[in-house]
C-alpha cells in the first residue's frame, strides 16, 4: 500500500509543480539560484528535470511495479531480517 502512497504522491508533486512554475515563477526560489548558477535557461531545464520530470518517473515507475508486476519498491520489513 505504501508503494502506492508514495508512486501517486511523486506523480502529483511532480504536476504541481510543472503547473505552478507556469503560474507563480516566482515562488521557486531554487530554481533562481539554480538560473544564478548555470544560467537561465540551463537553470530552468536542471530545475523541472529534478523537480518535475524525475518526481513523475519515478511514481510512475513505482506503481507499474508494485500494481503490474507485484514488486514492491519499499517494503515495511526490517532491514536486518534480509541477512538471513
Amino acid at each position: 500500500m505504501s508503494n502506492i502512497i508514495i508512486g501517486a504522491l511523486c506523480v502529483i508533486y511532480g504536476i504541481y509543480t510543472l503547473v505552478y512554475r507556469q503560474i507563480k515563477p516566482e515562488k521557486f526560489t531554487k530554481m533562481e539560484a539554480m538560473q544564478r548558477v548555470y544560467g537561465e535557461k540551463a537553470g530552468y531545464v536542471v530545475h523541472v528535470l529534478t523537480y518535475s520530470v524525475l518526481p513523475i518517473v519515478l511514481g510512475i515507475a513505482c506503481l507499474v511495479l508494485y500494481l503490474v508486476y507485484g514488486v514492491a519498491v519499499f517494503t515495511s520489513r526490517d532491514p536486518g531480517s534480509l541477512l538471513g
